[in-house]
């Protein structure tokens, strides 16, 4: 496969390694603290390392790449070269399915110009709605809350997972988002536990972790399989807008339409990206709000100019540009994909430096979005980076929550609104102050906190 402008140019430099132990490099540092490695290996480095990790025999050599110039070559301009060929992307295949996240080639194109018409910014934005139902849902449960402590993680994985569950299943919510909170945890720590494990055992043994894993995962398809039945049965007479009703029905002359079993993949991938990572976005900014009063005031008086006690619409979007510069903020610091990782196919570089053929390569935002060269001060909470001015001094891959280039995430529109929607009713309700002022994390298939991220809610008026 050619590799674009690199192709046949001198081989480079080696690539600095990073200090591990003897024998197992660097294999206990990653499984400890894989971002804080990753960190401290572009602090001591520069911005393409090399992380040994694992026996000799069982070794992986991943080849990281923290500058915003290399994120772009690996995700846009060289995008054909590096593939999601690696372990735990075959994990989450095999758990999930095969749909937009992980599939390649023919089956990503056919499936990405089937899905696309239906993540317009049109039909996306006809979903606020039901975002802000479930939000006045959690506001309402929230009165409740003993001594007024809540756990901006737990409910905001509730509200996103809700919301979510609204759209793809329309009547259907309450099945589904009980099924899905009580099995993605169990297939997630799965996936996690065998795509980064240098050898594993065949899934088809009877261990316990086998078994656990494949009942939760019956449970899953066997509910969106039901009611992918009774779709399908229902046929045009009985229309819907939620979302897997208009997969069912998409289909073009040259692409077909998905079959059953497709449809599943991809509302299981759409349930996995669509709500974790929009709740990892919602809980941070509100932990990050809680600990700045000064800018929860500010973001605070926007809302309250802006909206009045109406209900917010898609179209106030544009009309709240300080909760949006919080929100992205809060995206910098804790990126709910904080690592994404590639297989080269060929040789090429990365800048001076020799990126071999099979190799394993690591984009890590959780170190670009902390890079100095880009970011003074990295670590502190100023929606000012995201001005318009600001945003368009910095390289386009300084920030790339999202992905980039041709697998760029298809609902990153659907999580603006969700989160600027559900932030502006948030905020304009509750005034929060933080109970837990630092939240260990780590990275999972998403972020993930490792710890209670509780605030203590106050209702404004009172």
């Amino acid at each position: 496969m050619a590799v674009g402008a690199n192709a046949g140019v001198d081989a480079g430099t080696e690539v600095p390694g990073l200090a591990g132990v003897p024998l197992l490099g660097s294999l206990f540092e990653l499984k400890s603290d894989s971002l804080g490695t990753y960190l401290r290996a572009q602090q001591r480095h520069g911005d393409v390392v090399r992380i040994t990790a694992g026996p000799p025999g069982l070794r992986a050599e991943l080849y990281c790449v923290f500058s915003p110039e290399g994120a772009q070559q690996v995700l846009a301009s060289e995008a054909a070269n590096f593939r999601k060929e690696n372990p735990f992307y075959q994990e989450v295949r095999e758990s999930f399915g095969n749909g937009l996240l992980t599939s390649q080639d023919e089956d990503y194109l056919r499936q990405r110009r089937l899905v696309q018409p239906l993540f317009t910014r049109r039909r996306v934005d006809g979903y606020a709605g039901a975002v802000a139902a479930e939000t006045a849902s959690v506001l309402a449960a929230w009165e409740e809350a003993p001594d007024g402590v809540v756990d901006v993680s737990d409910e905001m994985m509730h509200l996103a997972l809700r919301a979510v569950a609204r759209i793809l299943f329309g009547t259907d919510v309450e099945t589904t988002a009980d099924v899905v909170a009580r099995c993605f945890p169990v297939i997630t720590d799965y996936v996690l536990r065998r795509g980064y494990s240098p050898a594993n055992i065949p899934r088809h043994w009877p261990t316990p972790g086998n078994k656990r894993a494949a009942a939760a995962m019956d449970e899953l398809y066997g509910v969106c399989d039901k009611i992918i039945a009774e779709r399908r049965g229902a046929g045009a007479d009985t229309p819907g807008e939620d979302l897997l009703t208009l997969l069912a029905a998409a289909k073009s002359s040259d692409d077909g339409e998905f079959d059953a079993g497709e449809l599943r993949d991809q509302i299981l991938i759409f349930l996995l990206a669509g709500h974790e990572t929009t709740a990892t976005s919602l809980c941070f900014a509100l932990h990050l709000l809680a600990r700045h009063p000064e800018q929860q005031d500010r973001a605070r008086e926007e809302i309250s100019r802006v909206l009045g006690d109406r209900t917010p619409e898609a179209a106030d979007l544009d009309r709240l540009p300080y909760l949006t510069q919080v929100l992205k903020e809060a995206m910098r610091l804790y990126p709910a994909a904080p690592v994404i990782g590639r297989k080269a196919v060929a040789a090429t570089r990365i800048g001076e430096y020799a990126i071999p053929a099979g190799a394993d390569v690591i984009l890590a935002p959780w170190v670009t979005h902390r890079h100095p060269g880009h970011w003074p001060d990295p670590d502190r909470f100023d929606p000012e980076r995201f001005t318009p001015e600001a945003e368009a001094a910095r390289p386009r891959y300084a920030w790339f929550p999202f992905g980039g280039g041709p697998r760029a995430c298809i609902g990153q529109h659907f999580s603006m609104l969700e989160s600027v929607i559900a932030l502006a009713m948030i905020l304009r309700t509750y005034e929060f102050e933080a109970v837990d002022t630092e939240i260990p994390v780590g990275a999972g298939i998403t972020l993930r906190t490792n710890g209670p991220a509780r605030c203590r809610v106050s209702r404004l008026g009172e």
